[in-house]
């Protein structure tokens, strides 16, 4: 006896709620100015606060859950090499793609996060605030950054205060590549246990994971309330020139998720796993259509397991390529979040160097390794890529705002890299003499 899930209306849904307080807050900050921005503001800051308190745990938990979820180190063997080759190499040029596009379009208005807080003292009548919050350059790394410098953050002298942040001094933690470097090396070494403990062990953080994804889920169904007034805040003291601003923003991350989609993903499918595209990503549609509607990897892989098989890949292949795709390789995320940090830098009227530009690419691949495959899990994620190039997460809430289409769109993506990288891993079996496809 089946039983029938009932769907839920139109305005209990999350995007349709994010909408409709942004339409709220429009006319609240203009009429209500300065007053009603200061009346708003703190459950704004409330909500990041939220944000930052499950970043750590989350990041930890679902990296070390992936890692375990691979079952033995054997198994990785040869498959899981050129299946981590793959996500690397792919979420490595999708984010350089966001990176030129960034640098190219500069979609940020010099100084527009500036002008919010000089608002901000102003209207509090007071300069106790402007004392406290350090200027943007001030928050920023060092400018001659150096590789040798990157590795040594990668490796935490101390990983548990490398997860923790710092009140008093906002240049320290979370360290997150030292973060993401102590889960990837403790997630391998739960492997290398006997059986009994491994399994153990593995089940206890694959809990610890669906934990935090509850918690997660939570703390983003309070998005609508965050994003009210993190735009009455916006709106009450910079006018409504900010959404212009938000517009190129949303075009240049939708300009690169294309590129990306529709021109290096598609010749990686032409050229090396020697398919052509098109019939593939029809026979993706229902899974692509899934990720679209659901804005969750892990919602869209059962349909994709279902669509890639009948596209003609064993399920050899997909069975171990795409749940760790759907965990791991986040071609659309990683871009996102480095189109993102680029445009707040902007906006904060801060030039990145090169260097520090590197520790973007750097952070924002190692980001998405841990970025749980749920809704709005990138905006989580986001919070680590600006902590470390030093930059204020207040601006967080004004592309908070627009952050449901773009999340559609990056899932799809992710979505789509992860069927790819299962017709490229098939035929590298097969000319490897893996075993055909």
């Amino acid at each position: 006896m089946s039983v029938e899930v009932k769907k839920k209306p139109w305005f209990a849904q999350l995007q349709w709620q994010i909408l409709m307080a942004m339409g709220l807050a429009l006319p609240v900050g203009v009429l209500g100015g300065p007053d009603a921005a200061e009346a708003v503001g703190w459950l704004g800051d409330l909500f990041l606060r939220l944000l930052k308190m499950v970043v750590v745990p989350l990041i930890f938990f679902s990296i070390v859950a992936g890692v375990t979820g691979v079952g033995s180190l054997k198994r990785v063997g040869r498959l899981g090499g050129k299946t981590l080759v793959y996500y690397i190499l792919t979420s490595t040029l999708a984010i350089l793609t966001g990176l030129l596009l960034a640098n190219a379009v500069h979609p940020g208005d010099e100084g527009l996060f500036e002008r919010l807080r000089t608002a901000d003292v102003q209207n509090q009548g007071t300069q106790t605030q402007k004392t406290e919050q350090a200027e943007p350059a001030d928050l920023m790394l060092e400018k001659d950054l150096k590789v040798s410098d990157l590795l040594f953050r990668m490796v935490p002298e101390n990983p548990i205060e490398d997860m923790v942040y710092s009140e008093d001094d906002p240049k320290r933690g979370p360290n997150v590549l030292g973060v993401i470097f102590f889960a990837l090396l403790f997630g391998a070494c739960i492997l290398a246990l006997k059986q009994e403990s491994k399994e153990r062990l593995s089940s206890v953080f694959e809990t610890l994971f669906g934990v935090m994804m509850i918690m997660t889920d939570w703390i983003i169904r309070t998005a609508p309330i965050g994003v009210f007034a993190l735009l009455v805040r916006v709106v009450g003291t910079t006018g409504l020139g900010a959404f212009a601003t938000l517009g190129v923003y949303m075009l240049t991350v939708l300009g690169a998720l294309a590129l990306h989609a529709f021109v290096t993903l598609p010749l990686i499918c032409l050229f090396v796993a020697r398919r052509n595209p098109w019939p593939y990503v029809r026979a993706l549609g229902p899974a692509l259509a899934t990720a679209f509607s659901t804005a969750s990897s892990n919602a869209a892989l059962p349909v994709t397991l279902d669509s890639v098989e009948r596209a003609g890949i064993s399920n050899r292949v997909t069975s171990f390529v795409l749940p760790l795709g759907a965990t791991i390789n986040m071609d659309g995320t990683a871009l996102y979040e480095c189109v993102a940090v680029l445009f707040l830098a902007q906006c904060y009227g801060v030039d990145l160097s090169l260097g520090q530009q590197m520790v973007v690419v750097m952070t924002a691949l190692l980001a998405s390794v841990g970025a749980a495959g749920i809704p709005h899990a990138g905006l989580v994620m986001m919070s680590i890529v600006l902590t470390a190039v030093g930059l204020p997460l207040e601006g967080m809430g004004v592309i908070l705002a627009v952050d449901r289409i773009l999340d559609m769109c990056r899932t799809t993506t992710n979505v789509w890299s992860d069927a790819i990288g299962a017709a490229v891993v098939a035929r590298l079996e097969e000319s490897g003499g893996g075993g055909t496809a």
